[in-house]
């Protein structure tokens, strides 16, 4: 009898979970800590770059954080006090 009523509500849960839909939480939204273990200061050539983030310190973290997502979809974390990251910095912040 015990087993039939574990059954049905492991059913229940497994219908239940199939018709939610799942959303996507920012990453800045639940991240509470720096993202960028490591910087990289080497010129890319923008030509490579997808987009830019660029994250402010703060509460999570005290450092700038600029992440770049490159053309194959991955991200590096740039040196913010490179000259040629200030310079897309600059570029961001102008626009």
């Amino acid at each position: 009898m015990m087993g039939k009523a574990v059954a049905a509500v492991l059913i229940l849960l497994l219908i239940s979970a199939l018709g939610t839909q799942g959303e996507a939480v920012p990453r800045s939204a639940i991240e509470l800590r720096c993202q960028c273990i490591r910087t990289h200061s080497t010129f890319i050539h923008p030509k490579f770059i997808q987009k830019v983030n660029l994250t402010p310190s703060g509460p999570h973290c005290k450092n700038v954080e600029v992440i770049a997502t490159l053309r194959d979809g991955k991200e590096v974390c740039l040196e913010p006090t490179a000259p040629w990251v200030k310079l897309i910095i600059k570029a961001i912040l102008d626009k």
